[in-house]
């Protein structure tokens, strides 16, 4: 029974009807087949449980394989993708895009990271770039129950004993939150291209949209707000609490007073912590990070606020929430003053004269949840404007001749208690994408069939062509009439329901509301939806208060300075590095674009790109609603595929011809195949020729291949769906058959003399490498009586050839100065500690030369020296069977990575920490020992000697007396001196203002003392442990004043809110041993009292 009913092509199925299908998909899911196709399109049920299909074993079989040979997987679904893209399959190459659609909590978004994770295994990628793809665009934060279609997503990892790339959390942190229907919902939508050159990956871009920023400031029950609030409180430690100005979590507004179970804050605790990892591996600096948190504290502490009239009417912050506008205006780096201006009055010019208007406590609420949307929403679309920056192709690659794979994970279609605004344009969206689904399965496709005179009956589908003309039609839409209201300042949200019901009064997907709320119902291709009109004007203006772009704009806080600088494109999108026109106010000014509008165009901009796609279909279904697994409801599940059209689709993929090339294209792409020597190849035509030739050809060709089931038409050919595997497979066999020819008929190349290596000189003796001058050869004596012959030109090409030779001498010379010049400059001040070079590092030595010194070590020896060919290291380390060479790169922030590892270090040495305890992928080997120093005599630092100063009597004295000590301890101190000597030469310092150069001199004086005291600076407090930098925020005095103030009103009050119903509820910690605790913990505090 299981194997007759378990198809994995329901396109194969005899009979056809919904008791049918049903029955077949119930069994597999039963049978945890969760992957089944419709032809070429996949159906993915998400089972709700760990399943081990996704272990390497099972990825490397899905590498340029059949789909007929292997059952139903995502896997497959990318390796056709790639392979399409580079021209392997039927068609040349063109540009691919994946389409993922389906409810919400469907699996949408964790099948968007097994793709990127195939993807980039079918690339061979193991670059920086590859990883930096996976931890920024995979964008995985698995709250609370992170599932992958349903289940933990790190068990995956656990069972792949060579994981290449554990995915960290960036942008699901900022744009995932909890709703009723999903855990980890997404509340944005992106669009993920990868851009290829041939089969390498070359960069990548996220696109982004409408980001719900409305979560901030309101959660329905059930509902939380976005991940990152959350994170912060578990894994912020108690000192970097108080330096944000964070209190307990119960204490705000914007989280509902609520906060979560024990064991849940550890995960959010593990989740924070790979937040800023995956932070510093994107390359954001410290002083962003510090900014950036600072900011969103300031969006906590801004939702505190509560207003109450005075008696001459005009508002004012009631005593309670004073501390708290004190809190978010050093947050914010603004005058609390300013601040508090903005939120409870405009300023309005007529004629020349400033007119103060005051708010009612109505608008001042409404402006301070407005500025924490519009903020939140701006450090949103800088992280993603980040992301994008780093994966951005390369300069000297030029994006036109990019391939590409795009990959759209939008929100899914969503039907709540209460829908808003926001779940409008998200039906949207999904009304556009099945409309995509529709062109080109069932309108493409019987259209074709008609034109080229094809015997078809054509197959009915739900076209919902007339609900996006609801929505979009201009002037008479739904957005049309939106912006419309939304342009009178005396509209309000009634008025626009009231328009709405007398402009679609007669259209059969609009019905009229009668409830007291003004509202109206839309029937969508999903079901009937009623939307509450209330806050649709506003969310969709999108205002904020006028002036408070200006005082952010000259916030100390240079991050919120730099997001209220930038502009926005029509599409929405953040674009920092473009300064406005001062005469611009992109927030107020009538030329506005609303929110529907952006969002209009930006879906466009969308379809655009899919339309010149080759699309891939994957159809993401939910088996319940309440997350159980081995659970089906058979009617929610059937109510998902009849909206989606799967009856049809199957019709369509089971009689229909999904492969249409025309016939100059396929003859061209099969020509090979062709074995009749009188008919001549497609490429060999001239323009003169016929379509009857062109036919003539493709039928000769398919003669060769036994293909059934074709047809031809009057221009093109007619396939189905699995005639591409097949015509795939006989190009193979030819592959094939012509290599074995060619390695039985070619003659093997004689092998070039191989250059005598030179015996490895002693360590001891130190070369200039430098100065290492090689003679020109010198010409041998010829008569002049004698003529010249074709040999003698023998000697021209050996002048050539040194001259080459000398200058590829002279550009290694000079690469290894430059990273000479980096390392003093740059890295020696990091290395040192406790003022000399730990044992482990040398300098820069050759491959070879690291090689000898670990030959006879015990295994887990390791060194690190410094790359003669880059600006970077290179850790050695003993293995077990031969030594292995790992790249450490530097992150753009000062981060050090090993090439293809996934965790960033601040320096060196606690890289050398990290790795002690856990192993160096792939071969999970732990460093060990430390690689010492040769010999006595000197150090293994000759390169870098050849640059240094030559060390005066007095410094030769102090070398004999410390040679009397240890000789490693000799070692370091001589080292040393090679990079922070006590007086440089004037004609060695580099050229640098008067200013900088005597910061340069305290800081080398401090560092010389070897004293502990710290160094102030302007935005923290500088450590001696490898230079290290404490960054606070730029007014943490206020802050910290700002919640002692608050600390005060909470110990004279009790609190308000206390243990809510079905909420776990953590109890609050007493202001004063909350105050203890921090000030014990927190460096250099004495600096800030004393200021």
């Amino acid at each position: 029974m299981a194997g007759c009913r378990m198809p994995e092509d329901l396109a194969t199925l005899s009979e056809l009807d919904e008791s049918v299908l049903l029955e077949v998909l119930s069994t597999r899911f039963r049978h945890d087949h969760v992957y089944t196709y419709v032809g070429d399109i996949l159906i993915a049920i998400n089972p709700l449980k760990y399943l081990p299909l996704y272990e390497k074993s099972e990825a490397e079989k899905y590498k340029s394989c059949s789909k007929s040979n292997l059952p139903p997987h995502i896997f497959a679904v990318a390796d056709r993708a790639y392979q399409s893209m580079l021209g392997r399959l039927a068609t040349g190459p063109k540009n691919q895009c994946i389409v993922i659609s389906g409810e919400s909590g469907a699996g949408k978004t964790e099948s968007t990271k097994l793709l990127l994770r195939q993807i980039m295994e079918l690339c061979k990628g193991n670059s920086q770039l590859e990883r930096q793809i996976l931890q920024a665009a995979s964008i995985c934060c698995l709250f609370k129950a992170p599932r992958i279609h349903g289940y933990h997503y790190s068990k995956i990892f656990e069972a792949f004993s060579n994981c290449e790339v554990k995915v960290n959390p960036l942008l699901e942190a900022f744009g995932n939150a909890q709703t009723v229907m999903n855990d980890n919902s997404s509340r944005f939508g992106k669009y993920i291209q990868l851009r290829f050159r041939n089969t390498a990956v070359k960069g990548a871009k996220i696109n982004e949209y409408l980001l719900e920023k409305s979560r901030v400031v309101h959660q329905d029950e059930g509902e939380r707000n976005f991940h990152i609030f959350y994170y912060m409180f578990a894994g912020i430690s108690a000192a970097d609490q108080e330096v944000y100005g964070l209190l307990d979590p119960t204490f705000y507004r914007y989280l509902n007073h609520k906060y979560g179970a024990v064991e849940t804050i550890k995960q959010w605790s593990k989740k924070y912590n790979e937040v800023c990892n995956a932070l510093d591996m994107v390359g954001f600096l410290e002083q962003e990070q510090v900014d950036m948190m600072t900011i969103l504290a300031g969006i906590l502490s801004l939702g505190n606020i509560i207003y109450e009239p005075q008696e001459n009417g005009i508002l004012k912050v009631t005593d309670q929430s004073k501390g708290w506008l004190k809190a978010a205006a050093g947050q914010f780096g603004v005058e609390e003053e300013e601040l508090l201006k903005c939120l409870i009055c405009t300023m309005a010019v007529t004629r020349g004269e400033s007119i103060q208007r005051y708010h009612s406590k109505q608008q001042a609420e409404d402006a301070r949840d407005s500025i924490a949307k519009v903020a939140y929403g701006r450090v949103f679309g800088w992280i993603v404007s980040k992301v994008n920056q780093l994966l951005a192709p390369k300069e000297d690659v030029c994006t036109t001749e990019l391939q590409e794979i795009g990959i759209l994970d939008i929100f899914g279609f969503e039907n709540f208690a209460v829908n808003r605004y926001e779940q409008m344009c998200i039906n949207l969206a999904n009304e556009q994408l099945q409309y995509f689904f529709n062109h080109h399965i069932f309108i493409m496709q019987q259209k074709e069939y008609k034109e080229e005179g094809l015997e078809w009956e054509t197959i009915t589908y739900k076209d919902n062509k007339s609900i996006l003309d609801l929505f979009l039609a201009r002037p008479l839409g739904v957005f049309s009439l939106l912006d419309e209201q939304s342009a009178f300042p005396q509209a309000t949200d009634k008025t626009f329901v009231d328009k709405l019901n007398s402009s679609f009064k007669g259209n059969p997907h609009f019905k009229i509301d009668r409830s007291r709320t003004p509202g109206f119902t839309v029937i969508h291709y999903a079901g009937k939806i009623q939307y509450n009109a209330s806050g649709f004007l506003e969310k969709n203006r999108d205002t904020i208060p006028a002036s408070i772009r200006g005082l952010f704009i000259n916030s100390i806080t240079p991050l919120l300075s730099v997001l209220f600088a930038a502009t926005v494109s029509r599409t929405g999108t953040l674009m920092a590095q473009q300064r406005p026109k001062k005469t611009e106010d992109n927030f107020n000014s009538t030329r506005k674009q609303s929110v529907g509008a952006q969002f209009r165009h930006s879906l466009a901009v969308l379809m655009e790109k899919m339309f010149a796609a080759n699309p891939h279909f994957i159809r993401c279904v939910k088996p319940n609603i309440n997350k159980l697994p081995d659970h089906l409801d058979s009617k929610l599940f059937m109510d998902q595929l009849r909206y989606n059209g799967l009856l049809e689709t199957i019709r369509i993929r089971k009689d229909g011809y999904s492969w249409r090339p025309f016939f100059k294209e396929f003859a061209e792409r099969y020509g090979i195949l062709l074995i009749t020597p009188n008919i001549s190849l497609t490429k060999e035509r001239s323009l003169s020729q016929t379509v009857a030739e062109d036919k003539k050809n493709c039928l000769a060709i398919l003669q060769t291949t036994g293909l059934k089931d074709w047809k031809s038409g009057k221009s093109r050919l007619f396939f189905k769906y699995w005639h591409q595997d097949e015509l795939a497979k006989c190009i193979e066999k030819l592959e094939k058959a012509a290599i074995i020819i060619q390695k039985r008929t070619a003659t093997p190349p004689i092998p070039l003399p191989r250059k005598k290596k030179p015996l490895p000189r002693p360590r001891s003796v130190a070369v200039d490498k430098f100065r290492n001058a090689v003679q020109p050869p010198v010409p041998r004596p010829r008569s002049k009586l004698v003529e010249a012959t074709p040999f003698d030109n023998s000697r021209d090409h050996m002048n050539s050839s040194w001259s080459q030779e000398q200058a590829d001498k002279e550009h290694q010379i000079n690469q290894k100065r430059a990273t000479i010049r980096w390392f003093k400059e740059t890295q020696a001040r990091k290395v040192i500690q406790n003022g000399t070079f730990p044992c482990w590092f040398h300098g820069m030595i050759t491959r070879r030369e690291s090689e000898d010194l670990l030959a006879n070590q015990p295994l887990g020896c390791f060194l690190i020296r410094v790359s003669g060919s880059r600006e970077g290291y290179t850790l050695t380390f003993r293995g077990i069977d031969r030594c292995r060479h790992y790249m450490i790169e530097m992150q753009p922030n000062g981060r050090y990575v090993i090439l293809g590892e996934d965790k960033a270090h601040p320096s060196l040495p606690d890289l050398v920490d990290y790795y002690k305890t856990v192993g160096i992928q792939p071969f999970m080997e732990v460093l060990t020992t430390p690689c010492g120093q040769k010999c006595a005599h000197e150090t293994d630092y000759e390169e870098l000697r050849n640059l240094s100063v030559k060390t005066n009597p007095q410094e030769k004295l102090s070398s004999g007396t410390a040679a009397d000590g240890s000789t490693h301890d000799r070692v370091h101190n001589e080292l040393s001196k090679l990079f922070v000597p006590p007086d440089l030469p004037l004609s060695l310092q580099p050229e640098m203002s008067p200013v900088i150069r005597k910061i340069r001199d305290r800081k080398l004086q401090a560092a010389s003392s070897g004293g502990s005291a710290a160094i102030n600076s302007e935005n923290g407090i500088e450590d001696e442990h490898q230079g290290g930098k404490r960054t606070f925020p730029r007014l943490y005095p206020s802050i910290r004043l700002a919640m002692r103030e608050i600390q005060q009103v909470h110990e004279q009050q009790p609190t308000l809110h206390g243990p809510n119903s079905g909420e776990e509820f953590v109890p609050e910690l007493p202001p004063k041993q909350f105050k203890e605790h921090h000030r014990t913990q927190l460096p250099g505090s004495e600096h800030y009292n004393k200021k």
